[in-house]
């Protein structure tokens, strides 16, 4: 059950998008159409659900204070924190050039719309915040961190996809001047956002 609490809140409660503004400049560039939505909101899931697993045993096991305890007696002092930037960005850029070489190789067209947006999900701060959250999260083992990278993404592809859902439909209403474009999508992530509060109160 505690498995299922984490799932949940990573997806409505602690959405990346609408509660802590994670991935925007992706999230506002390729929501323009559903198909970009959904094929970036995949590519995001999957990196999420792979890279927070493998660097929470980055972090538990060789990162974080006295984790190399395992090493040794002389080693069960040694702080290697200051590395986990580095160490998990190497990791979610290896995984992103994973994911590029799959989606050029089996939809060539949604790889050529997605343009430069795919390598940069490397730096997207939703995934690095994935990892990073971890460290501060009562997150215990591997399976907790799945879970919740995998929630997560989840999340964020909910997000991407009702935004490109929704501004496919609006293209065809009458929108005043001034607002067309960026400025009705902040308007209804803002409304969104709202909404997603309301699942607050959820607890399972």
């Amino acid at each position: 059950m505690d498995l299922i609490n984490l799932f949940v809140k990573s997806i409505f409660i602690e959405n990346m998008v609408f509660a802590y503004f994670l991935g925007m400049c992706s999230y506002l560039a390729i929501s323009k159409t559903l198909k970009n939505g959904i094929g970036m909101g995949l590519a995001v899931t999957f990196v999420l659900t792979v890279t927070v697993p493998i660097n929470f045993l980055l972090y538990e096991y060789i990162l974080k204070p006295g984790a190399l305890s395992w090493a040794g007696t002389q080693f069960a002092q040694l702080d290697l924190n200051f590395l986990s930037l580095i160490m998990f960005i190497a990791v979610i850029a290896s995984m992103v050039q994973l994911v590029e070489m799959i989606m050029e190789k089996f939809s060539p067209s949604l790889y050529g719309s997605l343009g430069i947006f795919l390598p940069l999900i490397a730096v997207n701060c939703a995934i690095l915040g994935g990892s990073l959250f971890i460290k501060i999260k009562d997150i215990t083992n591997i399976t907790e961190a799945g879970v919740y990278g995998f929630g997560s993404g989840v999340g964020w592809f909910l997000a991407i996809v009702a935004i490109a859902a929704i501004r496919e439909k609006i293209s065809y209403s009458n929108v005043p001047a001034p607002l067309r474009g960026l400025g009705i999508t902040f308007i209804i992530t803002g409304l969104m956002a709202i909404g997603f509060m309301s699942f607050m109160g959820i607890k399972l």
